[in-house]
């Protein structure tokens, strides 16, 4: 399995989607699909998160890996599969920022790991709350860029139910590793590969 998630990783960063669909029709004879997804697909994306952190993979290249697994597994996994992580029921958003490529990264890898996510795209503080509530969302996850965007998820803090989770991520909460608690969320991911992570233990804490 090991060889394979090296094979995969090196695919998709060589953007070689023949490859990788060879890949995936070689491991799904062994295996279901969701177990392709959480053997391989889900390390292999993990690593090109740690290879961005550690400089040796460029934006770009998590950007266009996300968006290819999420096309690949969207082909054994499509949407509304009883297979796929519908529960809990979670939405990502951008607030009051334009900038929507961080964003779009992680609704990729998360899509691309088996999750269903709601898409709200670019939202303000009472459009998002609004959003939240008539969707009765469990995990709210909110990306921004600018300061003054990442200070008002206090607001939204403040307007929502506790039992809501907020994971936070963007520039603001790399530069002050307090700043997520001051805003009231419940967990920072500073990746978009750390998401998965993040999410995993918050659904261990709300099962």
């Amino acid at each position: 399995m090991t060889q394979l998630i090296a094979q995969f990783e090196q695919a998709l960063l060589s953007l070689d989607q023949i490859t990788t669909k060879e890949i995936l029709r070689q491991g799904m004879e062994n295996s279901s699909p969701l177990q392709f997804v959480e053997q391989v697909v889900v390390p292999a994306l993990e690593q090109i998160g740690d290879g961005w952190e550690s400089g040796d993979v460029a934006l770009s290249q998590i950007y266009m890996s996300g968006r290819i697994c999420e096309k690949l597994v969207d082909t054994i996994l499509p949407p509304k599969d009883p297979q796929r992580k519908y529960q809990p029921k979670m939405a990502i958003t951008v607030l009051e920022d334009y900038h929507l490529l961080g964003k779009r990264i992680v609704y990729s890898i998360l899509r691309a790991s088996g999750y269903e996510v709601l898409d709200y795209r670019q939202t303000d503080v009472n459009g998002l709350i609004q959003q939240v509530k008539k969707d009765d969302v469990k995990i709210l996850l909110i990306s921004t860029l600018m300061l003054p965007s990442a200070l008002r998820v206090k607001n939204v803090r403040k307007s929502i139910p506790n039992s809501i989770k907020i994971i936070v991520g963007g520039a603001p909460f790399l530069f002050d590793d307090d700043l997520w608690k001051e805003v009231g969320a419940d967990a920072m991911a500073k990746s978009a590969s750390e998401s998965i992570a993040v999410i995993n233990n918050i659904m261990e804490e709300i099962a």
